[in-house]
């Protein structure tokens, strides 16, 4: 049988690898051991931030949400359990978008659900 060579294939592993590691600084981008370990590192710190990208942006509408009702005299605990008792179905994110972009309208969620609650 001829000699195989795996040539082509390491090379293609290899090159996969340091391509990852393009722009990182010194041999982090040259030498295949460290630009593994580096890439490896880099992605679970991406998989971990795509996690807490939700958590952050749901924790930013709660702040949103909670300073436009203590404008009005309540504090978010309050006013989401009277969302809840009223009926309005409207998720933080959409609450959140009204309340910095059109305050007449959270005024008058508000108040429509404060009323029923």
């Amino acid at each position: 049988m001829a000699r195989v060579s795996s040539n082509v294939a390491s090379r293609a592993r290899r090159k996969k690898i340091i391509k990852l590691a393009k722009g990182y600084r010194g041999g982090r981008s040259r030498l295949l051991k460290t630009a593994k370990e580096s890439v490896e590192h880099a992605m679970l710190h991406a998989y971990i931030g795509r996690k807490q990208r939700k958590q952050q942006f749901r924790n930013l509408w709660i702040a949103r949400i909670n300073a436009a009702t203590r404008m009005r005299g309540t504090s978010y605990s309050s006013f989401m359990n009277a969302m809840n008792k009223s009926g309005v179905q409207l998720n933080r994110k959409v609450l959140a978008d009204l309340a910095v972009n059109d305050e007449k309208a959270f005024t008058a969620i508000y108040e429509k659900v404060m009323a029923s609650a």
